[in-house]
């Protein structure tokens, strides 16, 4: 397609206009949802609309609008979020606190000079080293978790001296190269391969084979530099970390002088039903990872919290790892009202109320319909449905989304759906969900030999 400036001058005015408008005609719904599909298809990716296709029975439902628990499509058809954007609604769709800050600071300042000191960065810093464990204190604020990641696995190089990595089979940790030489599925990693630093994958929860890959890089002289771990696998299926394994993890890493990474970005937040994973167990490690719920559903942010231990080269020479848009004032201002939120409104002992409410029902449902559905896994509001099979699952999924519930797998483990609603979802959307899943897994038990050959 050619230059053509009179075009997007045109177009784009017509999209601030919708943009500005609080209702939309019929024509106007249908514009958006028909020039939706079409640039989707000429300049985002069509491959993304045949996977729609697959595990949708309206794969043209355009989103526009959303609040609390629940989004909205361009016609206002409503969905109950029990994906929460993958982790990323930990408070809500678009909490009023955290709107009025961000709204707030915009009309103060966007983005930072990048060489004053911007202050709302040293007070989420300073907000992080206090709801973060032992003697984590300094944070290093990125654009998203993969990046956060890539901070880790940096400042675990600059602190041993050492470049070889540990991670888990079933792991995700980005798809950036630093970070996706961490996740572990090779569809994801072949077409980047050799490129992808040198890592080694482990069994998660396994600490001998852990320790003989620590133990025998040593004996080698090819030296971990550090363990990287989800302590609740969340796109390899929602898989818990067994009691004890972070702890042993933890003194095998002091052990042999490797560096412990927590990469909390999923479940982090109060997800899991605390602030953090990692405080189930009393575990602290040397850097973590935060991302996706940590903006507040608003602004897109991470963060690399670390000990001063790996902090030490990094202060040294403070430009070794730099960011323009990491920390800007709009992203640090939604982030500490995310913190104020879940503080005030104590969301972490909700999230774990929750949990505990829906996973018995949904285990009584998989009773029922043994033939479709294993059960349920996880802890808090990081839970997941176990199916069959993959048919089953993708099955499940397009019956719930008939029934205006937004659903998705996990990357890794597919025959896994995830359940990460808002924190803040009522008991009232809960039971309509498990209704949901009832009918659902009704409908889907009709189908299972026709599936079972597939």
């Amino acid at each position: 397609m050619a230059q053509n400036l009179k075009s997007a001058k045109t177009i784009s005015h017509q999209v601030l206009e919708l943009i500005g408008k609080k209702e939309l005609s019929a024509n106007e719904r249908k514009q958006v949802i028909d020039d939706s599909v079409n640039y989707w298809t000429d300049h985002v990716n069509p491959g993304f609309l045949q996977y729609r296709k697959s595990v949708s029975t309206d794969y043209t439902a355009v989103e526009w609008d959303d609040s609390g628990a629940v989004f909205r499509d361009v016609n206002g058809k409503e969905f109950i979020d029990v994906l929460g954007g993958y982790g990323v609604y930990n408070v809500g769709h678009r909490h009023p606190v955290v709107v009025k800050a961000v709204r707030e600071q915009l009309e103060r300042q966007a983005i930072h000079s990048q060489e004053l000191i911007d202050p709302l960065r040293t007070y989420l810093a300073h907000l992080v080293s206090l709801i973060t464990p032992g003697d984590l204190q300094y944070s290093f604020f990125s654009n998203s978790g993969t990046e956060s990641v890539e901070a880790c696995l940096k400042m675990a190089m600059l602190t041993t001296g050492r470049h070889h990595m540990v991670g888990t089979i079933g792991g995700f940790h980005g798809k950036t190269l630093g970070s996706l030489g961490g996740t572990s599925k090779a569809v994801f990693r072949e077409p980047f391969m050799p490129s992808l630093g040198h890592w080694t994958h482990v069994p998660f929860g396994d600490i001998d084979a852990l320790e003989s890959v620590i133990k025998s890089a040593d004996f080698s002289g090819d030296k971990v530099a550090a363990f990287v771990v989800e302590p609740i696998q969340g796109e390899g299926g929602i898989n818990v970390a067994p009691k004890g394994y972070l702890g042993a993890a933890r003194e095998l890493c002091d052990r042999y002088g490797a560096v412990l990474v927590f990469d909390e970005i999923q479940s982090g937040m109060g997800r899991s039903g605390k602030m953090f994973y990692c405080d189930y167990e009393g575990v602290v490690p040397d850097l973590m990872a935060l991302g996706k719920a940590f903006g507040g559903g608003i602004m897109p942010i991470g963060a690399c919290v670390g000990t001063p231990r790996t902090w030490e080269k990094y202060i040294e020479n403070p430009m070794l790892h730099t960011t323009t848009f990491g920390g800007n004032p709009l992203a640090c201002a939604a982030a500490i009202a995310n913190i104020a939120v879940l503080i005030d409104e104590d969301l972490p002992a909700q999230a774990a109320a929750k949990g505990e409410y829906m996973i018995p029902r949904l285990n009584e449902l998989a009773a029922r319909h043994p033939d479709v559905m294993k059960g349920s896994k996880g802890i808090g509001l990081m839970l997941g449905m176990e199916f069959t099979g993959n048919e089953t699952g993708y099955a499940v999924a397009k019956e719930l989304f008939s029934r205006n519930i937004l659903i998705s797998g996990t990357y890794i483990n597919s025959r896994v759906l995830r359940v990460e609603p808002p924190l803040t979802i009522s008991y009232e959307q809960i039971d309509k969900f498990l209704q949901a899943v009832e009918e659902s897994l009704a409908a889907v038990s009709k189908l299972t030999p026709a599936l079972q050959k597939k």
